[in-house]
């Protein structure tokens, strides 16, 4: 606990709060949460606690679409960190940890430190922490050592980004933990930064399976990077849409989070040069794999793409397919 003794942390949480400096500052505003609002007391010593194994795996089944998109990237992300003592945590919305990934030696120490599936990991139960402060925030941050609210806690540092299903609304969290002394600054940068990217992948993997099949466009941010992913249906629609890339391209402004996206001409959101170069080419390879998988037949390809036979004719005619 950086040398702090228990009772001068839980002081200087009351300190921090009683202060009024929750309106300033974000940590101390979880600490505020923590305590008047989750009644919880700083110095408490109690483990986090845990579901039962048969709650666990209603959890698991609830999010199943998300741990089946974040198997890869988890696994990515834990050879990156894994070996500097850090374990790989996926937590539902609620903040509780469904699925890791721990080197076996440290799996004891992280399961009596409660980093393990099932433990109760919101801000109600731990106070600030890495993944319950991600789940009450939405935001990517890092929760490190004594920012914890409970003492116990103190040894830990934990960074946590939160995860967007495809309909754009808050699905769970991603986080790295450590309770290694020697986690440096630095270290601790590049960490923030894999998770960031781990949570992007496993993002982009769920968009691309509910949307199968869908052209998945990718739209352009402001500083040339992917911006985020749109889906287009076969009649140049855009049906849906990952949360970068509505914030990016201005809708979801008064679409509730979660809530499908109402269709949206794919030329009139991309703009021209975009909408040009990206459905130009995906339709006309779409049209040719449909026609060369139907043996040529037009009536047989419109009902694969999910189409009406007049609307495959004129996008034919259009890119100079013959038929």
């Amino acid at each position: 606990m950086n040398g702090q003794a228990p009772q001068h942390h839980a002081a200087r949480v009351e300190a921090a709060i009683a202060s009024g400096q929750a309106a300033r500052s974000a940590l101390v505003a979880s600490w505020r949460r923590s305590s008047r609002l989750h009644h919880l007391d700083p110095s408490g010593r109690g483990l986090p606690k845990r579901l039962t194994e048969a709650e666990l795996r209603a959890a698991r089944e609830r999010i199943a679409p998300l741990l089946a998109a974040a198997q890869g990237a988890m696994d990515r992300l834990y050879q990156a960190v894994g070996a500097s003592g850090c374990c790989v945590l996926l937590a539902d919305g609620e903040g509780v940890p469904v699925d890791r990934r721990g080197t076996p030696a440290d799996d004891a120490t992280f399961q009596s430190w409660g980093l393990w599936t099932g433990a109760l990991w919101s801000e109600e139960h731990e106070g600030t922490n890495g993944i319950g402060t991600c789940v009450v925030e939405q935001r990517p941050l890092t929760i490190d050592r004594d920012q914890h609210f409970f003492t116990r806690n103190t040894l830990l540092s934990c960074t946590a980004v939160p995860i967007y299903d495809h309909e754009a609304a808050f699905a769970g969290v991603l986080d790295v933990s450590s309770c290694r002394a020697d986690r440096t600054d630095a270290f601790s940068s590049l960490i923030a930064l894999a998770a960031g990217e781990a949570a992007k992948r496993i993002e982009a993997d769920m968009f691309r399976r509910a949307f199968a099949h869908a052209r998945i466009v990718l739209t352009p941010a402001a500083d040339g990077q992917c911006g985020g992913l749109v889906a287009v249906d076969a009649d140049d629609l855009v049906i849906g849409a990952t949360r970068s890339a509505r914030v990016g391209l201005g809708i979801g402004l008064g679409i509730a989070p979660g809530s499908p996206l109402r269709p949206v001409p794919a030329a009139d959101l991309l703009g021209g040069d975009v909408a040009h170069d990206h459905l130009a080419r995906g339709q006309r390879a779409v049209l040719q794999r449909a026609l060369l998988r139907a043996g040529g037949n037009v009536s047989a390809a419109a009902k694969a793409l999910g189409v009406s036979r007049a609307t495959l004719h004129r996008k034919l005619k259009r890119f100079g397919l013959n038929h």
